[in-house]
């Protein structure tokens, strides 16, 4: 193109491809079938992308993740016949590294409810292929970071994939489930069941010894109920953080909008029996269900991002 800088457009073009390779990837992954997009087949993508980027990968059993005591995130994997796989990818630059950040997407690869089934009018049971969405952003991030090699920064990529099903070894309501931190938890509602995968992915990162954690989940109905579904809700115990997350939506074009931790709506989460219940109720649901998360990170900076609105454009049928 007359008058650019080819070396300056060779940079632009390769930026823009690697970019452009992981949001491909997420929205493809958004609109996968669940019954072709399992845990299983989530971590052989993972696996692809470590090989192909040179990033280090581990993926866990539900045997190992039981060993490391993740009954919250197994409370939710009983109930379904395909195994659940808990995913770690790790980037590292070439050179010195003077930030760490953790990304944890929730990976549902579909979600029934559970006995909480979702039925009736307005359910969305059959778009729930999509309940992996957060899980879909942080591949394509990996994919994307991958691929640009970003300088001074390692980044760690969660995925606590697994589906929620019903069955006669599905958790029940009152059931008590118990944390990698050794948090109890009284299950009052099935469906609020990302929330308990994202509990011990949490856990797992702040024991990497991160700098920053952010976690990206279709976590609540309630939050489309406040932002719409173009808007996604952010909440953050850090407000440096917080402020990048906002000023990187804005160049990128992404809509977001940070909404408040109210530490008063933590009584909507008290147990009589455990140390929270891992619902709340009806009032401010997006709200305490980003507190819940909030009690599995002890100090390090942190951010919720609670996609559920612009996940999926119901006109164009996708991501």
């Amino acid at each position: 193109i007359a008058g650019i800088d080819a070396g300056l457009f060779d940079s632009a073009l390769s930026r823009a491809r690697g970019i452009a390779s992981g949001v491909r990837m997420a929205k493809d992954l958004v609109g996968a079938p669940p019954n072709y997009l399992t845990p299983s087949s989530m971590a052989g993508i993972a696996e692809k992308i470590s090989e192909e980027t040179g990033m280090e990968i581990k993926v866990l059993s539900g045997e190992e993740c039981e060993k490391m005591g993740m009954g919250s995130y197994l409370g939710v994997a009983q109930g379904a016949i395909e195994p659940p796989k808990f995913i770690h990818m790790t980037y590292k630059p070439s050179g010195e590294v003077k930030s760490k950040i953790a990304l944890i997407g929730k990976g549902l690869t579909f979600d029934s409810g559970g006995y909480n089934l979702k039925a009736g009018a307005g359910s969305m049971i059959e778009l729930m292929k999509f309940d992996m969405g957060g899980s879909a952003a942080v591949l394509g991030a990996a994919q994307s970071i991958g691929t640009l090699k970003p300088e001074n920064v390692e980044v760690h990529f969660i995925v606590a994939a697994c589906e929620n099903m019903l069955s006669d070894r599905a958790m029940r309501p009152g059931d008590i489930l118990t944390a990698s931190n050794g948090k109890t938890i009284e299950v009052i509602n099935t469906d609020a069941e990302g929330r308990l995968t994202l509990a011990d992915a949490l856990i797992y990162a702040e024991d990497l010894k991160v700098d920053k954690i952010v976690d990206l989940a279709t976590l609540t109905g309630a939050c489309i109920i406040s932002l719409g579904n173009d808007y996604a809700g952010l909440w953050s115990s850090d407000d440096a953080l917080a402020a990048q997350l906002e000023e990187s939506a804005k160049s990128s074009g992404e809509k977001i909008w940070r909404m408040p931790l109210v530490e008063g709506y933590k009584e909507e989460l008290k147990s009589n029996i455990a140390d929270l219940k891992n619902v709340g109720g009806r009032a401010g649901g997006s709200i305490t269900a980003a507190l819940f998360l909030k009690e599995f990170v002890k100090s390090t900076p942190w951010a919720h991002i609670d996609m559920a609105g612009p996940v999926w454009d119901g006109k164009a049928g996708g991501s």
